[in-house]
């Protein structure tokens, strides 16, 4: 009866405990609507600001679009591509508190879900915030906890500024969910602080007349990009008259036509001014201004001058990569980790940091070995594992000269000794 009773308490406790470990999802709360698209000038943008920080009532929704379409510039989007990937290539660790790493628990995060869930975090450089929800608890195929997947709350109806979800975009922050306390806090990961904007909102601030400069180079090519066509005839038959019309707006890339001797064909060449140093030189500026706000310079992602600026300007840029790669190692561990641990994973007592000793150009990490391998005797099993391959006893190479140059180099001696005034 007893051991009934202790089976039936366990029972209950797990029981409890799953029930603990039960997932709130605060998607499952939203209503989703359709977006629509605008077109949007600095006067949009400087009211979606406005309206932004707006203390009692913040709304972000105008300057999301704004974002949106900011996103779309293939320069801008190019300049995103590169500091995060700078990011992501990175090799990582978990080491414990002294400092050891343990290989075995990697296998957690060298997840697909973790890889999606660091570049929605790097997102919040740009929006200023990112709510980030863990998926369902799932098993692996190597029989490891995992999520099955990772998601991010969409922005317009995160209200950061009181920690609010609406559920439907538009609503006022008090009618919204409470995402910092249970039970959704458990499952959601928040990135950049409250009343961030982000990047972005500088950036906007070029495309919008970027997008315009390109839009303005269009009409222009379409109006003063060829030459006008007149046609002059002296016919009153209705017929003709639309035949020789049709062949003058329909000509396109068809350079001949037929007329009668009494039709005249003109063709008029614009005399406008020179479109390239006034609509080319306005979007390089901008493209140029978007590469400094991102990536700190311009000659990692546009043409370079010379080697020493270039080095010098990927030094920029590898600061910015540097801050990013702080900010992603607190997320982990101030907030990734302790959720993993308290939903059941095996990581107390484990810390992540970066590996850079892995990330070393091929280069650099033949000199770093040689160098270690002529002052230290190296395990044979470091190279094993590393490359693949079976390695034995080290070989002592010393080099010696040959037993002929020896003697020969012995009789030169001889001789010169033999002739020298100072032997005599």
């Amino acid at each position: 009866m007893a051991k009934k009773r202790k089976r039936a308490i366990g029972t209950l406790s797990k029981s409890k405990e799953k029930a603990a470990r039960q997932k709130a999802s605060i998607v499952m709360e939203l209503y989703r609507t359709t977006e629509f698209f605008s077109k949007n000038d600095i006067a949009n943008w400087r009211n979606a600001w406005q309206a932004a920080i707006d203390v009692r009532n913040p709304n972000r929704q105008k300057l999301y679009d704004i974002y949106r379409d900011a996103m779309t510039d293939a320069h801008l989007s190019g300049c995103i591509q590169q500091r995060v990937g700078f990011v992501m290539s990175r090799s990582f660790k978990l080491v414990d508190e002294n400092g050891v790493t343990h290989e075995e628990a990697e296998h957690y995060l060298d997840q697909s879900w973790f890889k999606e869930l660091c570049r929605l975090a790097l997102e919040a450089n740009w929006y200023g915030h990112s709510l980030i929800e863990l998926g369902d608890i799932v098993t692996d195929g190597d029989g490891h906890q995992s999520f099955s997947h990772v998601s991010l709350i969409p922005r317009k109806h995160v209200i950061p500024e009181y920690g609010r979800v609406v559920p439907r975009v538009g609503m006022t922050w008090p009618s919204g969910i409470e995402y910092r306390k249970p039970p959704f806090c458990d499952w959601l990961i928040e990135v950049g602080q409250p009343d961030a904007l982000g990047l972005l909102l500088k950036a906007a601030l070029h495309t919008i007349p970027k997008k315009h400069a390109l839009s303005f180079w269009d009409c222009f090519a379409e109006i003063f990009g060829m030459p006008m066509r007149i046609a002059r005839t002296t016919t009153r038959d209705p017929k003709e008259f639309k035949r020789i019309e049709d062949m003058i707006y329909d000509g396109a890339s068809n350079l001949g036509m037929v007329t009668g001797m009494d039709t005249e064909i003109q063709f008029v060449e614009s005399g406008k001014g020179d479109a390239y140093n006034v609509y080319d030189r306005r979007i390089d500026r901008a493209n140029s201004e978007l590469s400094k706000l991102t990536i700190g310079q311009t000659m990692t992602i546009e043409d370079g001058s010379s080697l020493s600026q270039s080095e010098t300007h990927l030094q920029v840029f590898e600061n910015l990569v540097e801050a990013d790669r702080d900010m992603l190692r607190d997320v982990i561990n101030n907030q990734l980790i302790p959720k993993m641990i308290r939903l059941g994973f095996p990581l107390k007592g484990l810390r992540f940091e970066w590996d850079d000793a892995i990330d070393y150009t091929p280069e650099q990490q033949i000199a770093y070995e040689k160098m270690i391998s002529d002052r230290y005797e190296v395990d044979p099993s470091y190279f094993a594992d590393k490359y693949g391959m079976p390695v034995g006893k080290r070989i002592q190479n010393t080099p010696a000269l040959p037993p002929k140059e020896e003697d020969e180099n012995e009789e030169e001696d001889e001789k010169r000794k033999n002739n020298h005034p100072f032997f005599d």
